[in-house]
């Protein structure tokens, strides 16, 4: 018996540390491929859309909060790879840390469920979770920005507002699709899938001609969200935003398209409207559209419920024709 004891208490520290590596790898590379596309915004680099955030509400929704060692341990591996470690790069590591956390903490304290089969659920994410949390994220790098003399004064609301539209984009797009995948159960069912094959050529079709075409024809993308969480709830209209707005993600970094003859400043902001818009579409209707789902689920089985109740209550008949009343006592048919 105390070898087995023995053997549970350190397998737990095993796991652990396991699960702080696994974390802190999924910061680095979710990082290394925000750093791929890159908007200059008054002097500063800010990434239009911040996985790493999002990773990491998603993976202390799913492990607890006994994994933030490893999103600050990413943390402090991406800010090696980008510079040298100063103490204004440890001021943003630790706000990088708390802005999860803190969102972790707020969801939790409303009751957030990570199936996201409520609208409470949907709208929990987005104003606590992403709007709420990475104030802390946004507002700890823009001022270590403004301290060090990187940026002046005059842009730190524009620098401010693009950290926090990108942790918050993070959020949104990242963390529902990393909930939804922790979900998933093999095999997959594959009652509709040549609809789901229909879909998905549909929208590569499409969103690659809607974000590089010189007219503006992002609304198209729409349609599609629609169409995905009717048909396919979260799974759908998830994928189906994020693949739209890595697509849309791009061709602004590039300069083609809709965004070819703006400003810097309204590359930004045209393209954070349109992910954050799109967001909120695909995850409030899918929240929204799985809520009456299981409502309707709910009202089926009661009344399943009842029929059987009635069935067995008719049923209990006795032989001479008698049927049991409330009250225990027999009594005769009217018709007897």
């Amino acid at each position: 018996m105390a070898a087995v004891v023995g053997s549970q208490d350190l397998r737990t520290p095993v796991v652990v540390a396991v699960q702080t590596l696994a974390v802190a790898a999924c910061y680095y590379v979710s990082a290394q491929l925000g750093l791929l596309r890159e908007l200059v915004v008054e002097g500063a680099v800010v990434t239009p859309i911040w996985p790493p955030t999002g990773v990491s509400v998603a993976c202390l929704l799913i492990l607890g909060l006994r994994c933030w060692p490893g999103i600050a341990l990413g943390a402090f591996f991406v800010i090696l790879s980008l510079t040298s470690l100063t103490p204004s790069a440890l001021c943003v590591l630790a706000g990088n840390t708390a802005a999860p956390v803190a969102g972790y903490l707020l969801l939790r304290r409303a009751g957030f469920r990570t199936d996201l089969a409520r609208l409470r659920d949907g709208l929990a994410l987005v104003f606590l979770g992403a709007f709420t949390a990475t104030l802390i994220s946004s507002t700890t790098g823009a001022g270590i920005l403004i301290a060090t003399d990187r940026i002046e004064w005059p842009g730190f609301w524009a620098v401010w507002l693009a950290w926090w539209v990108g942790d918050a984009m993070g959020v949104l797009i990242v963390t529902p699709v990393l909930l939804l995948l922790s979900r998933v159960r093999l095999p997959l069912p594959l009652s509709r899938w040549k609809e789901a094959a229909g879909l998905a050529l549909i929208a590569c079709c499409l969103v690659p001609v809607a974000a590089h075409s010189s007219i503006s024809l992002l609304f198209l993308v729409y349609p599609l969200l629609i169409w995905a969480a009717l048909r396919f709830q979260l799974a759908g209209s998830l994928l189906c935003a994020l693949f739209a707005s890595v697509m849309t993600t791009v061709a602004a970094t590039d300069r083609v398209g809709p965004f070819e003859r703006l400003s810097r400043v309204e590359v930004m902001m045209k393209l954070q409207a349109f992910n954050g818009a799109m967001a909120l579409t695909a995850l409030i209707l899918s929240a929204v559209i799985t809520e009456q789902i299981y409502t309707r689920r709910s009202v089926e089985r009661a009344c399943q419920e009842l029929v059987e109740v009635l069935e067995h209550l008719t049923a209990g008949e006795t032989a001479d024709g008698r049927t049991p009343v409330e009250d225990g006592g027999l009594r005769r048919r009217p018709d007897e």
